[in-house]
């Protein structure tokens, strides 16, 4: 496993999307022969590409390459990541394809008429489409077990098969094992970040009114958002820019001395389990050795706004709105325990959703303020690092667990922030993500304090 981990390590160090972009451009590298390496990745016999693929756009891609290298052959490439595999979660729409969103029940849905705007925006910057990933079926889970196409398996101590995290969890494997340099994921509750975390790379929600949701199909519009998953900070900050319509530039780090960080003492640090719980205060360190101020403070805000959405969730509100008609219709097709989290919105009266409603404005105002002397805040992703699929089949555990790993994550989607989840494990150690949670709209803000952190917390070559 240890052989494993160092040559997923090296792969990564040399494939950022900078450093590809650089391969391209000199002709030391060509299109087809990077969509080549990424389908050898998901054809491996040993490997995780069935279950983290549900479509392989195998002729496609090898097509757009040959087209990508054509182009900057004649000096027209569209962008100087022109040619770079990508894959996209399988709730985006794309043309001709129906977007079952790891369902079955939508299987024979109707196909797309148009791509989303952030594939049409990945397309046009010439990113080579590899296929649709895998999926918690509607993305309401943060364990990324799916029982319909099988579940990819974390990276780390794969003979245990451990969760991949969710719901994007084939956007993560996808790069962890090299099937993809850059992932396009969505988050509603830290379904970016918890994969990213769970499997080893880096993961990003956006402040989520910056990237368009028109043609993704939703859990919860009042908290969707679609982000990056890839193998760097750097990366992430290309595809970032990219989905939200902005010129990609070169993140220039944060100066770390002075860099004010809060660890809020109250909420993130409960339960974790001693690998997080090392790895975290170990990260802590290293960034106050490098001359962060970091600070503990409780801040009520959190309390607030995970008490609320205890009681009254708006991802089982609205799914069940968009559910309603198809669970009358196709409701034995769904894994029970997504339906289960559905239904839990038919029993909220309209008066909860807009108490909900105003109740979320006035805590996002309250937190505002009790950060305002802070640069970010930093917290484990996810308190434990991942079990192992079979452990989480009593559907008890299974519930248990997935409340416990989206708990930290979720805070920032109900405060309406942008967030990062870092890899901070050392090489050989179970892979566990520290959370970096920025202001509201503070996005070019909070890539420049992940790239300081990075660099000090990232074992090299994991960046």
């Amino acid at each position: 496993m240890l052989a494993r981990i160092v040559l997923v390590t090296e792969y990564r160090l040399m494939n950022t999307l900078h450093h590809l972009a650089a391969a391209l451009d000199s002709g030391r590298v060509t299109s087809r022969a990077l969509v080549e390496r990424c389908l050898a990745a998901i054809d491996a016999p040993e490997g995780e590409g069935a279950r983290t693929f549900i479509h392989v756009a195998r002729e496609a891609a090898l097509a757009q390459a040959d087209a990508m290298d054509a182009l900057r052959r004649a000096g027209r490439a569209p962008g100087p990541f022109a040619g770079i595999p990508f894959s996209a979660k399988d709730l985006c729409d794309i043309e001709g394809q129906p977007t079952p969103a790891g369902s079955v029940v939508l299987a024979d849905a109707p196909a797309a008429t148009e791509n989303a705007p952030v594939i049409s925006r990945m397309l046009r910057a010439g990113f080579v489409l590899m296929g649709r990933t895998n999926m918690t079926e509607f993305a309401f889970s943060g364990l990324g077990i799916n029982p319909h196409h099988g579940t990819p398996a974390s990276p780390w101590d794969r003979a245990t098969r451990r969760i991949p995290g969710g719901s994007s969890s084939g956007a993560a494997v996808s790069i962890s094992d090299g099937m993809a340099f850059a992932a396009l994921g969505t988050d509603t509750g830290g379904s970016c970040r918890v994969p990213a975390a769970m499997c080893g790379v880096v993961g990003y929600k956006p402040t989520a009114r910056r990237v368009p949701i028109t043609g993704i199909l939703p859990l919860s519009p009042s908290l969707d958002s679609v982000g990056p998953l890839a193998g760097s900070v750097a990366c992430c900050a290309v595809i970032d820019a990219i989905l939200a319509g902005e010129e990609p530039s070169l993140v220039a780090a944060a100066p770390l001395a002075g860099l004010r960080l809060a660890v809020p003492s109250n909420i993130v640090l409960d339960g974790m389990d001693d690998d997080v719980a090392h790895a975290f205060a170990r990260a802590v360190a290293a960034l106050e050795g490098a001359g962060a101020q970091i600070t503990q403070r409780i801040f009520p805000a959190l309390d607030e706004a995970y008490r609320v959405q205890s009681r009254a969730s708006f991802a089982s509100i609205e799914a069940f709105a968009w559910h309603r008609a198809l669970l009358e219709r196709r409701r034995d097709g769904y894994d029970p325990r997504i339906r289960a989290r559905i239904e839990r919105g038919a029993n909220m009266l309209a008066a909860d959703y807009a108490e909900l409603i105003t109740t979320r404005a006035a805590i996002c105002a309250r937190m505002n303020r009790q950060t305002e002397d802070f640069d970010a805040l930093l917290m484990p992703t996810c308190p434990l690092i991942p079990p192992p699929i079979a452990a989480l089949d009593p559907v008890d555990d299974y519930n248990r667990v997935n409340l416990l790993q989206l708990r930290n994550t979720a805070l920032g989607n109900m405060l309406d922030r942008c967030a990062i989840s870092l890899p901070c494990q050392r090489e050989g150690e179970a892979p566990v993500g520290l959370m970096l949670m920025g202001e509201t709209m503070g996005d070019a803000r909070l890539f420049r304090i992940a790239a300081a952190v990075a660099d000090v917390v990232m074992t090299p070559g994991l960046v």
